[in-house]
């Protein structure tokens, strides 16, 4: 099982996740995994710089980590096709560090550009398709297509890394699952489910499957309080996640999550029992690695205890 770090634009700013980059490096992380939000899911949180701006210095303040967006949604905010650009961009700066991850998206980071929100099977057709234009742009020359839900004209990247990104489709049902194994190289979930993973090498997925959990290194009580200050939206599950459209909703709709909701989910403290069981039911479930989510600011910290403690223990 290989680990990895988060790093969390809703929660920092673009130096801070920069400086988190080199120190997961340091403290012998496998990979990193940024997400990619227009919004913080909650007011509190107070972040949400450009991902991609910040994974461009990320690329060159760190040595031979591997990173990679978890998730890019290329149907709404952003164009396929600049999406294709973007990362051909960042593996060619990174040497051949970066993979492409993809999802269906949340209205939370969506509606801004005002083209509404389509229902959930609208979304993965769209998805499919915005793949066919990522990676058409990739196979180099002008790419020209008439889609149902996008055009692109006489389009050509004029700098492209000799091997492409690989792409990760998140993943949390049928639909979802068939379209990872048919158009990405490996899948993306966020809960430790077996039957994501069934369905997804049933489907003739072949690739990695690459989960998250939050964790929060400190003294127990404040560890789990901050926990829920900061990430009690995760209680609320990804079909409601993906519906929300701002902050003041989340905060609403998240404030009857309990502590013990977190507990089932999230590992705190410094108890390395903890953190073994979460990741030992990602293990079990089929997962091959699994990042995990610092929540709040030690992140220098958490890392150090990483190096010191955590690693070794996860590892046995």
């Amino acid at each position: 099982m290989e680990i990895g770090y988060t790093l969390m634009g809703e929660q920092r700013g673009p130096r801070d996740l920069v400086d988190d980059s080199v120190r997961a490096e340091q403290a012998g992380f496998d990979f990193l995994v940024a997400s990619d939000h227009f919004s913080p899911w909650l007011e509190s949180q107070g972040h949400s710089p450009y991902t991609w701006t910040v994974l461009g210095a990320v690329a060159h303040a760190t040595q031979r980590i591997p990173f990679m967006t978890y998730v890019t949604c290329p149907i709404l905010r952003y164009h396929p096709a600049v999406v294709a650009q973007k990362a051909a961009t960042l593996q060619l700066l990174s040497d051949g560090r970066f993979s492409l991850g993809l999802g269906a998206g949340e209205q939370l980071n969506e509606h801004v550009v005002g083209k509404g929100w389509p229902p959930v099977d609208v979304r993965h057709e769209m998805l499919a398709e915005a793949v066919q234009v990522i990676r058409s742009l990739w196979g180099g020359g002008f790419t020209n297509l008439r889609g149902k839900h996008f055009q692109v004209e006489s389009a050509k990247l004029y700098d492209l890394p000799e091997a492409a990104p690989p792409i990760g489709i998140a993943a949390s049902g049928a639909q979802s699952t068939a379209l990872a194994a048919q158009q990405g190289d490996y899948l993306i979930a966020t809960e430790p489910k077996a039957e994501i993973v069934r369905a997804y090498r049933d489907a003739g997925g072949t690739g990695d499957v690459i989960g998250q959990f939050p964790v929060c290194f400190g003294e127990d009580h404040k560890s789990l309080q901050l926990l829920h200050e900061q990430f009690r939206w995760m209680g609320l599950g990804w079909k409601v996640n993906s519906e929300l459209p701002g902050t003041a909703a989340f905060d609403s709709a998240s404030q009857f999550v309990r502590d013990e909701d977190l507990a089932q989910t999230s590992a705190w403290g410094t108890d390395v029992s903890r953190y073994q069981e979460k990741v030992q039911a990602f293990a079990d479930a089929g997962f091959t690695k699994v990042a995990l989510v610092q929540v709040g600011p030690d992140q220098q910290e958490f890392c150090d205890w990483y190096a010191s403690d955590l690693r070794q223990a996860i590892a046995a």
